[in-house]
């Protein structure tokens, strides 16, 4: 979870009122975090849930303490005021990296505090909404160093070119990508594109190479007085997010918020910071809770959670915060109704029936499972259960199965439900190729055969002498330690050599297959040696 660091004194100063140290170290962990042993004198660490991303910034600490310690309750509001600025969103970037966002902040006093704080939040924004800059990218400029409006668009890399930070010489886009420290270590965001996304001012001067790397021509400095938010990324929803939170921290240390206008195929201004609208249910409140708050009760709570609340009719009409991205559902409002009621006033009754635990049988099955294999020499993997049609079932030459698909992916890679363990096996050989032979690893986990979970075991063996006998001989151990009774017959998979695979029948049922990867499928993954693998179907998860 994000370890958010700051001084005491400066959120003091945040909050607009002296809190002492101890009132704050009982009352922050209430929040929802978890307090760090003090590194030095005001120093202070504070671990907050992911799922709080307005927190990841002493000035959004500073704003939820104002209201939950009862300073100021209720909605924070921050004026927008019309700046005049654009930036044209090209068609280009489409796919490329399609969202492109703006948003102006007027009279910033820059000290070392503020360096730290907005260093801090860019950073714990990148790697949680951000998922390491995949999703979004932030970029923070000096306003007065560029000549608006400006153009977000797609361009070929080795024809743009400019000074990059940290740096002193012009790079065109592919040399940083292949020199710079930072093009290197997210170079893999560009893979397969043909132009690359830039930022760039009426001038022509680069801004931004996003998610790479800023132009050293907008460092922000302590003499910078107005500055130029942006930020990219793959998500609208997550991108707006995150410019409402970095510019709400940034107006809290004085700035003032100002519009930025973005053309193209549709007209919009940004950032939006109009409060969004919820209903509270009171009675469903309490049942979730076990409470027998009021409608006055529940509102007075949400105020010191930082919302606007209103009682009408058994219901709350709550005004929540644009910086608030963690509401998807009404329960997200009960939460915040229990934090501020304080959770050690819930109590506690001790249970009257005496139960006791067990393991379930699949998880009994399954460890047996590991100790044959792992006396078999073969080492576990654990692997994600999303993966994609095209390593499910395309490159193993499977009929596609009715898999559960994912609505809106991250990426490609994480398209739907895995039906098979093989495929995402496959990848853990490809990533550690470089390694020394033999290798062999061996996974029990969940597959989906359309909406049953079903509990497969599997195993990969790759080194220059990998055959079909050799996984035999695993695959009939397995089974035999299993008490597994099975006969064995030609297996037609073209992921197999022909002859060289094998499918494994219980009670006339096909439950498995093994044998020597067919040479294409093997080189699809880069890998340059026999593989041979095993899967078996333990039958559905059941409790």
């Amino acid at each position: 979870m994000p370890v958010i660091n700051f001084n005491h004194q400066d959120l003091c100063r945040l909050i607009g009122e002296e809190v002492p140290r101890e009132v704050l170290d009982e009352r922050i962990p209430m929040l929802g975090a978890d307090m760090q042993d003090a590194a030095e004198g005001d120093e202070m660490s504070v671990e907050f849930f992911p799922s709080r991303p307005d927190l990841f910034s002493v000035e959004g600490v500073a704003r939820a303490l104002r209201a939950f310690l009862g300073l100021r309750p209720g909605i924070s509001e921050y004026p927008v005021e019309e700046s005049g600025l654009s930036m044209t969103v090209d068609p280009s970037v489409k796919d490329v990296r399609p969202e492109g966002v703006c948003a102006a902040v007027y009279d910033v006093s820059i000290d070392d505090a503020f360096i730290r704080s907005l260093m801090e939040v860019q950073e714990k924004l990148h790697i949680t909404i951000g998922r390491k800059r995949a999703k979004v990218a932030i970029g923070v400029h000096d306003l007065d160093t560029v000549t608006p409006p400006f153009r977000y668009h797609a361009a070929v890399p080795e024809e743009v070119s400019f000074v990059p930070l940290g740096k002193t010489e012009r790079w065109n886009m592919r040399e940083i990508l292949e020199h710079h420290e930072k093009g290197r270590e997210y170079a893999h965001l560009m893979e397969g594109k043909e132009r690359f996304p830039v930022i760039s001012d009426s001038a022509g001067e680069v801004i931004s190479f996003p998610p790479i790397i800023n132009g050293v021509l907008t460092t922000v400095t302590e003499e910078s007085r107005n500055l130029l938010v942006e930020m990219t990324g793959t998500d609208r929803k997550a991108v707006e997010g995150a410019l409402n939170i970095l510019v709400t921290a940034l107006a809290e240390r004085g700035g003032r918020i100002a519009s930025v206008a973005l053309e193209g195929e549709e007209h919009r201004v940004t950032p939006d910071l109009s409060p969004r609208r919820w209903a509270l249910d009171v009675e469903e409140c309490n049942s979730f809770l076990g409470t027998s708050l009021t409608a006055d009760d529940a509102a007075q709570r949400l105020r010191m959670m930082g919302y606007d609340a209103v009682p009408a009719d058994g219901r709350v009409e709550v005004m929540a915060p644009a910086y608030r991205l963690d509401l998807l559902h009404q329960v997200d409002l009960m939460e915040d109704v229990a934090v501020a009621h304080g959770y050690e006033r819930f109590g506690s009754l001790l249970q009257t029936v005496q139960t006791f635990g067990s393991e379930l049988p699949c998880t009994v099955a399954a460890d047996g499972i590991r100790d044959v294999m792992t006396g078999l020499s073969y080492f576990e993997v654990t692997t994600l259960i999303l993966s994609n049609p095209h390593d499910e079932f395309g490159r193993m030459g499977m009929d596609e199965r009715r898999t559960v698909r994912v609505k809106n992916p991250i990426n490609e890679e994480h398209s739907c439900m895995r039906a098979n363990l093989i495929p995402s096996m496959m990848r853990v050989l490809r990533r550690n190729k470089h390694r020394d032979l033999p290798q062999r690893i061996f996974e029990v986990g969940d597959a989906l055969h359309w909406t049953v979970t079903h509990r497969h075991v599997a195993a990969l063996c790759v080194h220059s002498r990998a055959s079909f006998t050799e996984m035999k001989s695993v695959a009939e151990a397995l089974l035999r330690e299993m008490g597994i009774e099975h006969e064995l017959r030609p297996c037609g998979l073209e992921m197999y050599i022909p002859g060289r695979g094998a499918s494994i029948i219980v009670d006339g049922e096909e439950r498995g297959h093994f044998g020597e990867l067919s040479p294409e499928l093997i080189s699809s993954y880069e890998i340059g040696y026999p593989i041979t693998t095993l899967e078996y179907d333990l039958g559905p998860k059941l409790r």
